[in-house]
């Protein structure tokens, strides 16, 4: 409860870089909003909708089950996927389960993405699996965020070949994601040599939870509150190392982020610092309003760039500049091939 309260006191970081993204307008995208296909290839992942409530909730009692809930149900109704928080709560406390059981009791046909860390042994993966009867697992890699915790873990050796046993080993896709701190090239060419199914890049510019721990310290680490890869960035650097599916989370706030993530090269993308604080000041109806929405945007946006469906985005030139800009130049990366590519 205490990372719901500073996640909405905090406020979301908004050093995406997705504001150094612009789109080359297309006055003849010759196709109409009926003929866009809100569907995206996600390998052996296979969700039905483009976006999903990424990983927020779950291990504080009946307030967090509540919220699941209420989450579970909206993901329900708009038809698309849904991640719980890390499992560990439930894995060392058996009273924690119900605040993530509740998901799959309010939405037993769904796609639920179960939780754990990178410390998590095959035998707690499975157990995780289990508990919510999960069509995936996501293993989250927060070194920052343990750093920052007053509580939390010092050594993270092992980290790598815990990930590769449980992916070829437990009988769902696993999905490997950050916390908000971005994955690099390097980290991606690493899990590239697993059998993952997906890296979600969970870049800078969301949720920040150096500044969440920090709130918990008496003494600030100051320095990790501007630390990571912003999302746009991370995305550039995954896609260009991975070659399954890429998840874009991270401060995406809108259509248009989701969009732009798109382009760069992700098939899905996750949120959840919007849509946590939706659901809380405005509850379920909003949030699945909100959602059907963002759908709609969607394809309004993809109708005026000409792209059928979300694959189609990748061909869209874009203009790249300011941060951004420079960051993929010293990366080794050229802006220039994003703003030249051929639109059929």
């Amino acid at each position: 409860m205490d990372h719901i309260q500073f996640a909405l006191s905090t406020g979301q970081s908004a050093g995406t870089f997705f504001h150094d993204i612009r789109f080359v307008h297309q006055a003849l995208p010759n196709l109409g909003v009926e003929d866009i296909r809100i569907h995206t290839e996600t390998g052996d992942l296979k969700l039905k909708s483009p976006v999903f409530i990424n990983a927020m909730t779950g291990g504080g009692g009946r307030q967090t089950e509540k919220l699941n809930a209420l989450l579970a149900y909206a993901a329900k109704e708009t038809g698309i996927a849904m991640a719980v928080g890390s499992q560990m709560a439930a894995l060392r406390d058996p009273e924690e389960r119900a605040s993530y059981q509740i998901v799959r009791k309010v939405n037993p046909e769904g796609f639920i993405i179960g939780n754990l860390g990178s410390e998590a042994s095959l035998k707690q993966a499975e157990e995780a699996i289990e508990m919510i009867e999960a069509n995936a697992l996501q293993i989250h890699l927060n070194v920052i965020q343990e750093l920052t915790m007053p509580e939390g873990d010092r050594d993270f050796k092992g980290a790598l070949e815990r990930i590769e046993e449980i992916a070829e080993k437990v009988k769902v896709p696993v999905i490997v994601k950050e916390t908000g701190f971005g994955i690099s090239r390097e980290a991606a060419e690493k899990l590239a040599s697993t059998k993952i199914a997906a890296i979600d890049v969970s870049g800078y510019g969301g949720t920040n939870f150096a500044a969440i721990e920090n709130e918990r310290r008496a003494r600030k680490l100051s320095y990790f509150q501007e630390w990571g890869v912003p999302t746009a960035a991370a995305i550039i650097e995954v896609k260009k190392a991975f070659p399954q599916t890429v998840l874009a989370s991270g401060g995406i706030q809108n259509a248009l982020d989701m969009v732009k993530a798109f382009a760069l090269g992700a098939n899905a993308a996750g949120l959840a610092g919007s849509f946590l604080k939706t659901a809380i000041e405005h509850g379920e109806k909003q949030l699945i309003t909100d959602i059907e929405t963002l759908k709609e945007d969607l394809g309004m946006m993809m109708t005026a760039l000409g792209a059928k469906d979300i694959a189609d985005l990748e061909d869209c030139p874009l203009i790249i500049s300011g941060e951004l800009y420079h960051y993929l130049l010293l990366r080794g990366y050229d802006p220039a091939a994003f703003a030249n590519r051929k639109k059929n």
